[in-house]
């Protein structure tokens, strides 16, 4: 099931660097593009995947939020949490400011892997537990192979 496509910006590729410099194309000669779009609110949220003999369970670690500013939403065999957060209001003055609660965005392949009608998704304590109960058809049990 694990097969992550994001980079901040949720599109469908294959991974956040490929053979361009030392770190790949992100942090090369594009890394004035990418920083512009961390100026822009998008933050990468820390995500465990857990795998149970029936289901995968996304614990995104996101505190602080608004439960109905998040999206969970299925496509095309892609799983998307995203967050936008309301408009700050203009009587917010901070000294000093360390955190936010700025807008992200992840995405998983499901590779036919789960049920798209049985994921549940529930936020407390700062985590979104997203629950993906396995395809019983894609998700054969581990088989021994005999070495000669």
């Amino acid at each position: 099931m694990y097969n992550e496509h994001s980079c901040h910006s949720g599109k469908m590729h294959h991974g956040c660097g490929h053979s361009r410099g030392r770190f790949g194309h992100h942090f090369g000669g594009r890394f004035k593009q990418g920083y512009e779009m961390f100026n822009r609110g998008f933050r990468r949220v820390p995500v465990n995947i857990e795998e149970t003999e029936n289901s995968f369970i996304i614990h995104l670690y996101a505190p602080a939020l608004v439960k109905e500013n998040l999206k969970v939403v299925t496509k095309d065999d892609v799983l998307t949490i995203s967050y936008k957060p309301a408009e700050e209001g203009a009587s917010e003055r901070f000294s000093r400011r360390e955190y936010s609660n700025g807008a992200f965005e992840r995405a998983f392949a499901l590779n036919g892997k789960v049920l798209n009608d049985q994921i549940a998704a529930a936020y407390a304590d700062g985590i979104l537990k997203v629950t993906l109960t396995k395809n019983p058809e894609t998700n054969t049990p581990e088989q021994a192979i005999l070495v000669d």
